[in-house]
């Protein structure tokens, strides 16, 4: 095998890992709430415009 080879089987790889690891990173990590969410905040004492009138 030689060396110039080694280098792109090398660089394969690290490719492979680098766009796996972005996959695995964007379906499993996910550590906030998605659009619209309120994350579990209760907001049932905050006084809003509509119920004072």
């Amino acid at each position: 095998m030689s060396f110039q080879t080694l280098v792109i089987i090398l660089l394969f790889v690290a490719a492979l890992c680098y766009v796996g690891r972005m996959l695995y990173k964007s379906l499993y990590t996910k550590k906030g709430c998605g659009s619209n969410c309120k994350c579990g905040v209760d907001f049932s004492n905050i006084d809003t415009a509509k119920s004072r009138s």
